[in-house]
């Protein structure tokens, strides 16, 4: 039986791959790393945000921010240190993948890590609206040309 959804409706068109996106990032609901969306003040008028990720242990090289598709993802690979042995070990450094999904117009402008914190800033610029008169062709018009 086929699942029917709010975005099946048919007066929204070409939301079936936004549905398809939310679906992805419930199943990535991971609570490592932990992460903060911060909303920043902008005079601009464009829409400024901050993800703050908390990546302690990890350097610049075990970490990879790839935005594609409208989603930014952001994966951490840590290599072991064999030659190390811990007494108690309570800073994970496993490895993660930690997805966003972000709304169409969005621009990954950066990222930087400070004191362990690997800081994304991302930024939706502001957008003139316009509107514009859709010109009706009518082919049974004596005065229509064919166009091919």
């Amino acid at each position: 039986m086929p699942r029917v959804s709010l975005f099946s409706a048919p007066f929204l068109l070409g939301f079936d791959a936004f549905e398809e996106r939310i679906d992805r990032m419930a199943k990535a609901a991971d609570g490592y790393p932990p992460y903060n969306i911060e909303r920043l003040a902008s005079s601009d008028g464009a829409e400024h945000y901050q993800i703050a990720i908390a990546v302690a242990g990890f350097s610049s090289d075990e970490l990879e921010i790839i935005s594609e598709n409208n989603q930014l993802v952001v994966r951490g690979r840590n290599m072991d240190d064999k030659s190390r042995e811990f007494l108690h070990r309570g800073i994970a450094t496993r490895q993660f993948q930690r997805s966003f999904l972000l709304a169409d117009g969005m621009e990954v402008l950066g990222a930087e890590l400070v004191d362990g914190m690997l800081i994304i800033d991302v930024e939706r610029p502001k957008v003139k609206k316009t509107a514009r008169r859709i010109k009706i062709r009518n082919p049974q018009s004596k005065n229509a040309q064919v166009t091919q």
